[in-house]
């Protein structure tokens, strides 16, 4: 992945607010109880999302420190899931399906509860064969400068990940404003350069 191949692109922000008594403890249990999690029901369109470690997205267990806390830096990623069906292509289809149901019966119309119940028929078809489309936004957190690098830059990734964050910390992201970076230009090469041999020798096998 990005942060240990050393090729991170994306956006900086400030961690507001205070970090809670055996931190630590407080992290790996938060990481843990939103990590990614396959639902039980993969038929469905919603979005599914949740914590993975930066060396494989299939790894969520945050149980051990060594495999995303070192020293003063957090590194983590989130994981991002949803199946889209193709909406041109299904549109096609289902007018197929309404055509042969009312040439069946000999008639000119489908009733709309009739078209409903082939749609969501087709549906469901469909996407128990769908595999979901994944993203995976990496971050790195230097827990005290309270500086953090994501490598995302869509409004959407980036919104997606702020929530989350706070929901599993409690704390708030802030974009980094100029000044701040005029300040510390060099914090990314920093970061990379304290990322232990170990895990870039992993993430580049």
């Amino acid at each position: 992945m990005g942060i240990i191949s050393g090729a991170l692109t994306g956006a900086r922000f400030r961690v507001e607010g205070d970090l809670p008594p055996e931190w630590r403890e407080r992290f790996r249990e938060r990481l843990n109880d939103l990590a990614f999690r396959d639902p039980a029901d993969r038929l469905g369109k919603e979005e599914v999302l949740g914590w993975v470690l930066t060396q494989n997205l299939l790894d969520t267990d945050f149980t051990d420190f060594n495999k995303w806390l070192y020293g003063e830096w957090a590194l983590f990623a989130l994981r991002t899931d949803k199946k889209k069906l193709p909406a041109r292509l299904f549109r096609a289809t289902l007018e197929k399906r309404c055509e042969a149901w009312a040439r069946d019966r000999g008639v000119e119309r489908v009733p709309n509860a009739v078209k409903t119940e082939l749609k969501e028929k087709l549906e469901e078809e469909w996407l128990a064969r769908a595999l979901p489309s994944v993203a995976v936004t990496e971050a790195v957190w230097n827990v005290n400068t309270g500086v953090l690098l994501l490598g995302a830059l869509s409004d959407r990734s980036v919104d997606a990940f702020r929530k989350r964050f706070f929901q599993t910390f409690g704390l708030k992201l802030l974009p980094w404003s100029p000044l701040d970076w005029l300040d510390s230009r060099s914090e990314a090469e920093r970061l990379l350069a304290r990322v232990p041999s170990e895990l870039t020798a992993a993430g580049g096998a």
